[in-house]
């Protein structure tokens, strides 16, 4: 039985944009301007478009002027919206002898068998396995190794010793934060928090804001807590 005018709904054609009427419960019909085939519920009911995913995104400082820019995680490079300035986000691993400069917001990573001397390096963050010689400001993080080898002057926000890892050095070291969850023979000051984990052992003297000491981690020097904490530039 023809349905009645009442059941039947307008129409558009997705192909030549032709309007007819059909019925409401129809599953296909033949559009009658262009003759294509047409799937009536999918037109009356298109399903929901993809919502497309933002990308993650994450926020870094121009070395040039400081402005706080907002970058796509998966971004190698962008451009400073305040000074037009070039910014390098790409991640670095070096194996091998390597003398440059490295100015970048990604990681920078010196394996075992890597060398980088008569450098100045710029990161994000770091970590340091093989030999470096120069100047190195991890922005973030500096993580060091047992065979780490740093000639030269570092600075970091926040100095991590993995478990299992020592390290030492003779000058005293400025640095924001601290985890210590290996061995660090060394003098330094912290503006922020100094973590000792359960593996840690240190031998040095503390100066920190704050200071947490896990069971099991081994002290050997003085602690200064509490207060304000002044940083020498370096």
């Amino acid at each position: 039985m023809p349905a009645s005018k009442q059941d039947r709904v307008p129409l558009t054609c997705p192909h030549c944009g032709h309007q007819q009427l059909e019925p409401r419960t129809a599953f296909s019909s033949v559009c009658k301007k262009c003759g294509q085939h047409l799937r009536v519920q999918e037109i009356l009911r298109p399903a929901h478009a993809a919502v497309e995913a933002v990308p993650e995104r994450k926020q870094i400082t121009c070395f040039d002027c400081g402005a706080v820019l907002e970058v796509p995680v998966s971004a190698e490079s962008t451009m400073c919206k305040r000074c037009s300035a070039y910014i390098d986000l790409k991640d670095y691993r070096i194996n091998n002898a390597v003398s440059k400069n490295f100015k970048t917001k990604g990681t920078f990573v010196v394996e075992a068998k890597g060398y980088v001397f008569n450098t100045e390096v710029v990161v994000g963050s770091a970590v340091i396995r093989g030999r470096l010689h120069g100047k190195l400001n991890a922005e973030h993080a500096l993580t060091l190794y047992s065979t780490a080898e740093i000639k030269g002057t570092f600075k970091t926000s926040r100095l991590i010793i993995p478990a299992e890892n020592h390290f030492r050095w003779k000058e005293p070291l400025a640095v924001n934060s601290a985890e210590i969850a290996g061995e660090i023979a060394a003098d330094f000051k912290a503006e922020g928090t100094v973590v000792l984990k359960s593996t840690a052992r240190l031998f040095g003297n503390v100066t920190a804001k704050n200071l947490v000491v896990e069971e099991g981690a081994v002290v050997v020097g003085n602690l200064r807590i509490g207060g304000d904490v002044a940083l020498e530039a370096r």
